[in-house]
């Protein structure tokens, strides 16, 4: 795994990235059509994007998902998706933040966006005095509390034409029993966790604000 000063330097790029968030509830397959679009049109020049979404209840599969992991098939609507990953689930009080960066101009590694991707959201939590921790053997950002380890963060992504796609999700204040219909990213033997549950009291607002400054230090020059 390369240093962080490593991946921020294989990833920072002088390109102008918009920002766009969403109110309300966004519906899944509207999202996906939008940043299949959107990949598009960046590949043809266009200025890339971070998309900052809610979405209602929903399970996705990742081209990893073990229909076994999938423990209740009819709570919410099951999403099959091109990302990586296994199954997570997504609804309101969790950010979603679909990056979509040129990674071609970025040097086109994709294991180092990944771990940059890790080391936006660790030192976003880092901001709310929260330690999160990434590990080899599994993706994603976690935690550790009462004695175990909770993931707090999930990522997976999705590249076409050199464009990545997909991205984080964070939870901030979601429903956790929601987690109980799949087995989250297959793990079984680690639970999930949130700002809130963790006790810090944080809006989703003050997580953008967050994710704006970090994002900076890692993507941008």
């Amino acid at each position: 795994m390369k240093l962080r000063s490593e991946i921020q330097g294989v990833l920072r790029s002088a390109a102008i990235v918009r920002w766009e968030t969403s109110t309300g509830l966004t519906d899944f397959m509207v999202a996906v059509a939008r940043m299949e679009a959107e990949v598009a049109a960046i590949a043809a020049g266009a200025p890339e994007l971070v998309w900052l979404v809610e979405h209602p209840p929903i399970y996705t599969a990742g081209t990893s998902a073990k229909p076994a992991d999938l423990v209740d098939a009819v709570r919410f609507p099951v999403f099959q998706t091109g990302r990586g990953g296994q199954y997570t689930y997504h609804g309101p009080g969790q950010r979603v933040a679909y990056v979509m960066l040129d990674l071609k101009q970025r040097g086109g590694d994709v294991r180092a966006f990944v771990a940059g991707l890790e080391d936006w959201i660790i030192t976003t939590l880092a901001a709310f005095d929260i330690i999160g921790e990434r590990r080899e053997d599994r993706v994603g950002v976690w935690v550790r509390r009462d004695g175990g380890e909770h993931k707090i963060a999930a990522l997976g992504i999705r590249v076409r034409k050199g464009i990545s796609f997909h991205g984080i999700s964070i939870n901030v204040a979601p429903d956790l029993s929601h987690f109980n219909g799949i087995v989250p990213c297959g793990v079984t033997e680690h639970g999930v966790t949130s700002f809130a549950e963790l006790g810090h009291k944080v809006t989703i607002r003050d997580l953008d604000a967050a994710l704006k400054i970090t994002f900076q230090n890692i993507f941008q020059k």
